[in-house]
Parts: structure tokens; C-alpha cells; sequence
């Protein structure tokens, strides 16, 4: 008895369950009732409205917090306009930018099967991505796109303003004032050797007002010890023993790059004297070349490819890892290393080189 008594309650709910939805759905019909509308908040907003992107590599802006608002929202950049009331522009050209269309994962075994993964396709210079992003793509250059002036001045007139349109079914809302002010291109990281206003070289930090001294990209040192000084040898703001450049190299095929090391008289070291390297978890590259002054290998550019972990990347970077041993005054045999964290953005024929300044390496045992 008690398990009938049970199944017609459950019985009677059901029915009354779907009268009630019929009813429902048939007073809305009756009267035309609206579907009920999404919730946004007029609230929303971003961490910040000042966007820097520097020029010349995709950079991805904007920390958004939609306040609890309905999912999807739709973003819309507006108004954009000089501080004077001038129309931009610049900001939205189309030009062809790379996607990725299959995940890189760095285990790509050739330039063709990277380039497999990826095309080119028509994209505005600046956008907002639906999740409410900003991307400047890397094909925004300085050519195209002024970056802020090179005497630092920050006039409101040079300044791009836009606003921000954000809605879904249960209305809109605006965001107004984003700034966008652009650094000018630095083709590598780090970059602490160029001055970022004006692209020359980088003032000494240790006497910025001297034009004959400048900054200089700084490689990490491990047990490297002098010829002649017999010291470990280090790199930093007090004392430069040894200095990096990342450069172009003219004439090549726009795809590669190369690794070397000079002496303190500019004279290349020869890469077999590196002999803890491994010259095949340098960088993600191929058809590595050695020669007696250099190491080379073709790559896809930019330099790491993604932000993704691989065993050519140390901390979202790039990094050229050149080991030694040598035995020290106890027999015991130590590993030296030069080694420097690095990316490049821009595809061309690219050198990082090694400049040792006041003393040579030892390779040699004691």
C-alpha cells in the first residue's frame, strides 16, 4: 500500500508539473510576454584603460571583469580618436597576421611541419577578442602604426582614445576613454641594450649623462674563470666582463639564426671548445650547421614560436646554453657555462653573440 500511495503522488506531480508548464508557455503566447532578458551589469570594467603594447609583436591587453553579467557579451571599439578630436585610423588596417590553426608543441621535426600548423589571415592591426581581450598583432610596425614620441613628450593630442561598447541581449553599456599608446618596436628581448623612446642604444645605468657609455644586455656566467686574472669572471652593472648583442645578420634566407662567441680582441671562439654542449637543445631549429667561428640552425619565427612550455624554452624564453669542463687545481671537474634567456619577434637572419671585454676564458686544466 505504501508504495502505490507513493507512485500516484509521484504520478499526480508529473501531471501537474506539465500543466503547469503548458500553461505557462501558453499565457506567454497569449499575451505576448518577452523572453526574459539577460543580466549586465553597467559595472564592468577593466584593470586598467591605458594599453602599451610595444610595436612589432603580438601583445595581449586588458583584464576584464564582467561584474556577473550574462555570457556571451559582445565587445565593440568605437569612437576611436585622437585627444584632439582627430579620427584614428592607423590602429585598424588589415594586414595578413599569422594563426595558429593546429597546436605547435615543440616536437615539430621541420620548418614545413611547423608551417603546417599555422596561415596567414586578414586581421584588423588592433582588436577586441570576444572574451573581451585586446590583441595588437605583430604585423602593426612602426610603419603602419606611430609609436608615442620620441621625446617622451605625452600631449594629449598624439594620444589614440577609443571606447568600448559592451552588450548582450538585455541592453548595453559603454566603457569610454581607453588609451592606446604604443612603444616602438624592439625586435628582441632583452632588450636592456636599446632605449625605448628613441631606439638608440640604452644610457649606463651607472652614468646615464654619458654619451659615450651605453647599456648592454647582460649573459649569465657560471664558473668561468679569466686567463690572465684567474677570477670567476661576471656580468652586471659594476663590472662587465662579458657582454651579449642580438643582431641581424645581412645575406641570409630570412629564416635562421646563429650562435657565436669572441674573444677580448673580437676574435671568434671556436664552438668545439664548448664541448658540455648540446648543440641539438639549443633552440627549436634545424639543418644545424658548425663552423669554426659560429653554430647555425634554421628556425620559424618569432622566437619561442608560443608561450608554451618545450624543452627548448626556460621560463617562456628562448635560451642559448654554451657549457664547458675543465679540470680545476683539485682534479675535480667543473662545468663553466655562458648562457643567455632570449626572444625574437621579428623573422629575419639573426646572431646572439658573446663578447668577452677585460680577459679571455680559461679551458685549459689547472
Amino acid at each position: 500500500m505504501r508504495h502505490s500511495k507513493t507512485y500516484h503522488q509521484i504520478k499526480a506531480y508529473f501531471y501537474l508539473s506539465t500543466l503547469a508548464l503548458l500553461s505557462l508557455n501558453a499565457c506567454k503566447k497569449m499575451y505576448n510576454l518577452p523572453d526574459e532578458k539577460e543580466y549586465l551589469n553597467p559595472n564592468m570594467s577593466y584593470s586598467s584603460q591605458n594599453l602599451e603594447p610595444i610595436l612589432g609583436r603580438t601583445s595581449l591587453m586588458g583584464s576584464f571583469n564582467s561584474a556577473n553579467s550574462s555570457l556571451p557579451l559582445t565587445f565593440e571599439i568605437v569612437n576611436a580618436r585622437y585627444g584632439d578630436g582627430r579620427p584614428v585610423t592607423d590602429l585598424f588596417q588589415t594586414k595578413p597576421t599569422y594563426v595558429w590553426v593546429d597546436a605547435y608543441d615543440g616536437t615539430e621535426t621541420s620548418l614545413e611541419a611547423i608551417e603546417a600548423k599555422r596561415k596567414l589571415e586578414e586581421h584588423p592591426l588592433f582588436e577586441v577578442r570576444p572574451s573581451g581581450q585586446f590583441i595588437m598583432w605583430a604585423a602593426a610596425t612602426e610603419d603602419l602604426v606611430a609609436p608615442r614620441p620620441k621625446d617622451s613628450s605625452d600631449l594629449v593630442q598624439n594620444v589614440r582614445f577609443f571606447d568600448l561598447k559592451i552588450s548582450n541581449s538585455g541592453g548595453e553599456t559603454l566603457i569610454r576613454d581607453f588609451q592606446v599608446r604604443p612603444w616602438l618596436e624592439r625586435a628582441y628581448e632583452p632588450s636592456t641594450d636599446i632605449n625605448p623612446y628613441t631606439g638608440g642604444p640604452a644610457p649606463d645605468p651607472r652614468d646615464p649623462l654619458n654619451p659615450d657609455k651605453q647599456n648592454y644586455i647582460r649573459p649569465a656566467l657560471s664558473n668561468v674563470i679569466g686567463v690572465q686574472s684567474k677570477r670567476a669572471l661576471v656580468s652586471n652593472d659594476q663590472q662587465k666582463d662579458v657582454i651579449a648583442f642580438i643582431r641581424e645578420v645581412p645575406g641570409g634566407t630570412g629564416n635562421t639564426i646563429r650562435v657565436k662567441v669572441l674573444d677580448k680582441d673580437t676574435i671568434p671562439i671556436a664552438p668545439a671548445l664548448f664541448n658540455e654542449t648540446n648543440w641539438d637543445l639549443q633552440v627549436h631549429g634545424f639543418n644545424k650547421t658548425i663552423t669554426t667561428e659560429y653554430v647555425q640552425y634554421d628556425v620559424a619565427y618569432p622566437i619561442p614560436l608560443v608561450d608554451i612550455p618545450t624543452k627548448y624554452t626556460v621560463n617562456g624564453n628562448a635560451r642559448f646554453n654554451l657549457r664547458y669542463s675543465r679540470r680545476d687545481l683539485g682534479g675535480s671537474r667543473t662545468i663553466a657555462s655562458i648562457a643567455l634567456e632570449f626572444k625574437i619577434f621579428r623573422k629575419g637572419d639573426w646572431e646572439v653573440v658573446f663578447q668577452f671585454i677585460n680577459d679571455n676564458p680559461k679551458f685549459e686544466d689547472e
